[in-house]
């Protein structure tokens, strides 16, 4: 009989101090940036520029295309960028090809009145977001091929670091943005947003420098995997001609990653796996997507959403976005999920009585904490979850689904966040106790399959 003790707090943490984490870290704040382009910094634009809410809302439907991103992943999975993927490695090419579409986005941005030419503006965002979430397929790719197979708590501190790498580039991004808005609009510039979509480029390029400094792990091991399926598919097809080879090439591709995922998990298992995906995260989608417009109407500053939800918000995530990893670790990641949606569905409520009093910035820093300490635990618990359960012959392609489902319910549900607030005649406090109501059909499916979930944990 073997006797395993306990890892003690200190052991655990350890794991943070891996060289690998840095790099994760990085390449997590590289995801996250875009979302304050085309998220607060777009939305603000837009109702200073006296945009109603439900446009706003509506607006965000850009966002949706992280939801579909999994229908070109297989591409971004095989296809080998010219000149790029010789010079960079496969993985940092596509990174590189989509921040220079987003720099050119802000520089265009740059030259344009969104008064008059909203849909030019929409347009753009909706090029910002493809590019955004087509750097997110190979990011996460990249992520996880930094971690062995096997390391099941480097995953899950990976995943930690994951979350505060992203949040770091939207929290800071969104300090850098606010401030900067803020500042060129005292000193009478009447088009500071544009200056400062000029000064987010510039971050774009310093994401990109940083990002040469990541290895990129050799993918010998995948491509072998992926040829010797496209060998068997040609063998039971009968022939080798180039449409067999084609139908070869496209069935592994597109199809592989889809049917390995059910074969590993069983059909009924995994419909239950998406439809948790798909659902855990709504309620936070809603209060996110109208969060900024909310404080804006209960009489907030630039300034003030900067310190309290941007700068105070970062501190806080990433506090807690660590210890989200340590409690995953030593819990478990299904815990982790349940403890996490149940925080998620309870300081939504603290948004509510900030609704009920009117503008006091001790509830707003209150809210914010709580807040973003369940958002950080939910989402390095969720990151977890959906990293153990890809199979690393299609690591970019499955991750991609699995986060784009989780993704589509958050950007396709959420666009009506600005009308249901409209609906409600602006009842805040009600639409916050909504948005926590909306966690619990997915802890519900997450409970039917619990027991039945085979991870590396």
């Amino acid at each position: 009989m073997e006797i395993y003790k306990k890892q003690s707090f200190t052991e655990t943490f350890s794991v943070y101090f891996d060289p690998r984490m840095i790099k994760i870290l990085l390449l997590g704040a590289i995801s996250g940036f875009p979302w304050v382009i085309i998220g607060s910094s777009l939305s603000l634009w837009l109702k200073e520029d006296g945009l109603s809410r439900s446009t706003i809302g509506w607006a965000g439907l850009i966002f949706a295309v992280y939801a579909f991103n999994y229908l070109w992943a297989p591409i971004i999975d095989r296809v080998r960028i010219p000149w790029l993927t010789d010079k960079v490695g496969h993985r940092r090419g596509w990174i590189v090809l989509m921040q220079t579409i987003i720099l050119i986005c802000l520089v265009c941005w740059s030259l344009i009145n969104p008064t008059a030419n909203l849909t030019l503006v929409i347009s753009i965002g909706l090029i910002i977001a493809i590019a955004s979430a087509t750097q997110d397929i190979t990011v996460d790719a990249l992520r996880i091929e930094q971690i062995g197979e096997h390391e099941g708590k480097s995953m899950q501190a990976g995943a930690a670091m994951a979350v505060v790498g992203w949040w770091t580039g939207y929290k800071l991004g969104g300090v850098i943005a606010l401030n900067a808005a803020e500042f060129f609009q005292k000193i009478g510039f009447e088009n500071y947003w544009q200056i400062t979509f000029l000064i987010l480029g510039t971050v774009i390029i310093g994401c990109n420098i940083g990002l040469m400094f990541i290895n990129e792990t050799q993918s010998i091991d995948r491509n072998s995997s992926q040829k010797q399926t496209e060998k068997l598919i040609e063998q039971k097809l009968g022939s080798s001609g180039i449409i067999t080879k084609s139908v070869a090439w496209i069935t592994v591709t597109v199809v592989g990653p889809v049917s390995s995922f059910f074969k590993k998990n069983g059909f009924n298992i995994a419909l239950a796996i998406l439809a948790f995906i798909f659902l855990f995260k709504i309620g936070e989608a809603f209060l996110g997507r109208m969060s900024v417009i909310f404080y804006k109407e209960i009489g907030f500053t630039k300034s003030d959403i900067a310190l309290y939800s941007k700068g105070l918000g970062w501190i806080t995530t990433v506090i807690f976005t660590l210890l989200g990893g340590l409690f995953a670790i030593r819990s478990g990641v299904i815990k982790a999920m349940f403890v996490s949606g149940i925080l998620m569905a309870s300081t939504n409520l603290l948004f509510s009585v900030l609704a009920w009093s009117g503008k006091s910035e001790l509830l707003f820093a209150i809210a914010v904490i709580f807040d973003d300490m369940a958002a950080a635990f939910a989402t390095v618990a969720f990151v977890a979850f959906i990293s153990m359960l890809v199979d690393r012959t299609y690591t970019a392609t499955q991750y991609a689904l699995l986060a784009s489902i989780g993704t589509a319910g958050r950007t396709t549900l959420a666009a009506s966040s600005g009308a249901l607030v409209d609906w409600l005649n602006g009842d805040w406090s009600v639409f916050f106790i909504l948005t926590a109501i909306m966690v619990v059909p997915s802890l519900i499916f997450l409970y039917m399959i619990k027991d039945k979930l085979n991870l590396n944990d």
